[in-house]
């Protein structure tokens, strides 16, 4: 931990043994899936549509908020002993408490049920660190990476991903630290470590994600690929060590035994191979089966939420010419079953978007080549979270 970061949350730790030893256990409990919630949500009082981070209906000016194990936008109503009760459909007269995260610092927007201990969400107890927030532009770095966090759990238990935390498994459960480049000490690299994740607070701000991307010649670079990506490293370990998969996995993305330190060193020396877009989803990825296999799974969970996205929205394309690309509607559900249905639909979903952002003066908004090898990595992550790693 640097000087210039500190322990989450600064208030609530007083009465605490250190930042996990009093909370609930947090990775195993699975958030009931929902498909009609996913991406699209309405205020419970006034039917105005709204987004998931939303805290405030701008219709009626309901406090909204997240409620975890219903998966659900809820608004709500202060009651008497000072807790709120839902208003949402399905969730019965539930009384719930902000996360103090929401209540104090203003960077959640996640309901804790009145009887729960914990004073923290489950995504907020998982950042053990945070950056100073003596420096007011931090505060707007935490929330862009906490939302980011967010956003990522709920994919994760979208897909009914198992979440251990370093309360359960104190070696190498998951737990993020968000961190600070400080004068006198290294440099901090965002990256993945038997669990621990790490993000440099500076990919929360647009301008420095930019400047990065243009050095690195990077077509695409976002905080929640940040964050997707290094989950990506945390479910290899997790499922993919001992797993009868193994041997498959080595046979597509290469061989994860190969020194890292040496293979980094080589292809920040050399750089990609120059046919690279015909066997991997970026320059990146050619650097180590492990980074390979983390770009990849990124990737995945891009069209894993993207698409059930566009399905939530009902939308379909229907172009007058029968051979341009169309897709049809299909129930959220049912989206990521198929392998298969999900890149026939991917692609022309792909094109409508960068057509979208043309019309508009915007760069590709996916900016990617899936070749044939590529679509068979993407098929094998598919394999490995269906089946939990299980042959």
């Amino acid at each position: 931990m640097t000087t210039s970061d500190c322990r989450q949350p600064p208030v609530a730790l007083a009465s605490r043994s250190g930042a996990y030893g009093a909370h609930r256990a947090s990775g195993r409990r699975r958030l009931r899936r929902t498909p009609t919630a996913l991406r699209t949500y309405h205020c419970s009082r006034c039917h105005q549509q709204v987004f998931h981070e939303n805290v405030l209906c701008e219709r009626c000016d309901a406090m909204l908020g997240f409620i975890e194990d219903a998966g659900e936008i809820s608004a709500f109503e202060p009651w008497p002993d000072g807790s709120w009760r839902a208003l949402a459909p399905g969730v019965g007269e539930g009384r719930y408490l902000q996360c103090h995260n929401y209540a104090v610092e203003h960077v959640c927007n996640r309901m804790i049920p009145v009887d729960d201990p914990a004073t923290l969400c489950r995504s907020c107890r998982l950042t053990a660190v945070i950056p100073s927030l003596l420096q007011e532009r931090n505060r707007a770095r935490w929330y862009q990476l906490e939302r980011a966090k967010r956003r990522l759990l709920y994919t994760l238990n979208q897909l009914q991903l198992p979440v251990v935390s370093r309360e359960e498994d104190p070696e190498r459960g998951l737990v993020f630290e968000f961190l600070a480049d400080a004068e006198g000490t290294p440099k901090v690299h965002t990256g993945h470590d038997d669990g621990l994740i790490t993000i440099n607070i500076a990919e929360a701000d647009d301008a420095h994600r930019a400047r990065v991307r243009e050095q690195m010649k990077e077509p695409y670079r976002t905080l929640l690929g940040h964050f997707r990506h290094e989950i990506g490293h945390y479910y290899f370990l997790r499922l993919m060590t001992d797993s009868p998969l193994l041997d498959d996995c080595r046979a597509l993305f290469g061989d994860d035994r190969e020194d890292y330190g040496e293979a980094m060193q080589r292809h920040y020396a050399n750089g990609a191979p120059d046919d690279w877009q015909t066997s991997y989803i970026s320059a990146y990825a050619t650097m180590h089966p492990y980074e390979d296999w983390a770009e990849t799974w990124a990737h995945y969970m891009h069209m894993v939420d993207t698409l059930e996205t566009a399905s939530a929205c009902g939308l379909h394309l229907a172009p007058p010419d029968p051979t341009e690309p169309s897709m049809t509607a299909l129930d959220v559900d049912r989206v990521t079953r198929s392998f298969n249905d999900m890149v026939a639909r991917w692609f022309p979903l792909t094109y409508a978007l960068n057509s979208l952002n043309r019309s508009m003066g915007m760069p590709d908004i996916y900016p990617f080549t899936l070749g044939p090898p590529v679509i068979e990595k993407l098929r094998f992550v598919h394999r490995v979270i269906r089946t939990q790693g299980e042959a």
